[in-house]
């Protein structure tokens, strides 16, 4: 069983239910759904399918939908696509106009007025660079540093400058809405700047009595870097978006700083996720390069909880056997994972409470006598969340009467949540682990089981019990 989780991102190769069924079998747990590019109606559908394959299948994979967010994105041109000489001069118009190989508009009316001279613009994840010689209040002036082919629509970043665009537009807002109305399980907020850009998403579902959304920050730029502190405190999980991030900051800083995201997130007790272009070479072929493997298993050894297909599984020729060798290479890279390390290092920043103290000491016996399973009843899911930022070598299968709580989990490290109905007794919740535990193949082997006890009037981890199944 693996522990670190897969989010598909479902687009045209992936939107029929065989596929879904097949991804889901194969190793999907969250089936991402970009917001830049669906429909209210395609999104619908999607989270149909979804439920039905959960409830013909018993499993639980959960949906997640990424809003648009504050992107900056050329405007429309004459037969759809324009080609940019290096070395030529193109204007940036302030009005929208129809772009051609001299001139372009972008989607935001104050692009002109705050856009400064001497800076550079990339277009399509850094493919074309403009530079800005000169301004006036109708255009940009600038020269064409890196040519090439642009179409419709097509990302601009602006270096080394933000732009203060108001973080959610009314198409978020309603995105947001929706999220609510169809109860998603996450939503992944696109370039956030700051701590407080999130604190207006969760205010936001504060206001719809929405307490079940979970929400992962995407860091795509400089700014977010800044801050990242804070945007992890306010956040429950954060995404490294190495899309956008390594056309904002130079390629070579990302690995960096993915690993520095990845130990804060650790250290805060946070959800990691890794995402783009991690098995892009299997969008138009039947395997990955060597230097993806790497990233993959790099990735898994760091600690992530996640790691995420984009384009691999929307529109990619391979998507049912895109997850299958993504779940090789982390069931690999996972046997060589050195728990004991994650396990001090948690251990040096956990608070020394009963609760903290209980989930180490399960873990560590975990490990030492090679526990088939970490089995944890929980009502809220706290335990296996505590548990699960110890990185075990063993699974843990959290049984939870909460569907909420089952669909939370299920981005969380090592964590297999499974509904069970309401546990009032002590023997009922052994009756039930040993049922679980049988079902995940412990038979023969030792299971710990861990929890609160009594069930819903304590508030912490108070019990520990090694069971031979």
């Amino acid at each position: 069983m693996k522990k670190t989780k897969i989010i598909a991102t479902i687009g045209p190769a992936s939107k029929d239910e065989e596929t879904l069924r097949e991804m889901a079998l194969k190793g999907m747990d969250i089936a991402r759904i970009n917001m830049k590019y669906a429909s209210h109606k395609f999104v619908k559908s999607i989270v149909e399918t979804i439920h039905h394959i959960n409830e013909q299948m018993d499993t639980n994979v959960s949906i997640m939908l990424d809003l648009k967010g504050p992107d900056l994105t050329v405007n429309n041109f004459v037969g759809g696509t324009a080609y940019f000489t290096e070395g030529t001069k193109i204007r940036i118009y302030a009005e929208e106009i129809l772009g051609d190989s001299t001139k372009l508009s972008v989607n935001y009316d104050k692009f002109v007025h705050k856009v400064k001279t001497n800076t550079t613009l990339k277009i399509d994840d850094g493919r074309i660079e403009l530079f800005v010689i000169d301004k006036t209040e109708e255009y940009l002036l600038c020269e064409v540093v890196n040519g090439g082919f642009i179409e419709d629509g097509k990302g601009i970043n602006v270096i080394g400058q933000n732009l203060n665009i108001p973080f959610l537009s009314e198409k978020d807002v309603e995105d947001i809405k929706f999220a609510n109305e169809i109860n998603v399980d996450f939503l992944a907020l696109s370039f956030p700047s700051s701590g407080e850009d999130v604190l207006q998403v969760n205010d936001l579902l504060i206001g719809l009595n929405n307490d079940h959304i979970t929400i992962v920050s995407k860091i795509e730029n400089q700014a977010a870097i800044d801050d990242i502190d804070e945007i992890i405190h306010n956040s429950d999980g954060i995404m490294v978006a190495r899309g956008d991030l390594g056309v904002e900051i130079p390629l070579e800083r990302v690995p960096g700083i993915q690993k520095q995201i990845i130990n804060k997130c650790h250290r805060m007790g946070k959800v990691s996720i890794v995402a783009t272009e991690m098995m892009m070479t299997m969008e138009n072929n039947a395997r990955p390069s060597r230097a993806e493997v790497s990233d993959v298993a790099n990735a898994v050894l760091d600690g992530v909880d996640v790691v995420m297909l984009s384009g691999e599984t929307t529109i990619g020729r391979y998507p049912i056997m895109t997850i299958e060798t993504m779940v090789k290479i982390i069931e690999s890279s996972e046997q060589d994972q050195n728990y004991y390390e994650f396990l001090d290092r948690t251990m040096r920043t956990e608070k020394q409470d009963i609760s903290g103290n209980i989930s180490y000491s399960t873990v560590e016996c975990a490990n030492r006598l090679k526990c088939r399973l970490i089995m944890v009843p929980t009502v809220t899911g706290y335990t296996a969340k505590k548990i699960s930022r110890f990185r075990p070598s063993s699974p843990i299968i959290a049984l939870t009467p909460d569907e909420n709580v089952v669909k939370e989990l299920t981005m969380y490290y090592g964590i297999y949540p499974v509904l069970v109905g309401e546990i009032k007794t002590f023997d009922k919740m052994m009756k039930e682990v040993r049922e679980q535990a049988y079902h995940y193949g412990a038979k023969g082997g030792l299971v710990i089981v861990t929890g609160g006890y009594p069930f819903s009037e304590v508030k912490h981890t108070n019990f520990m019990k090694i069971e031979e199944m």
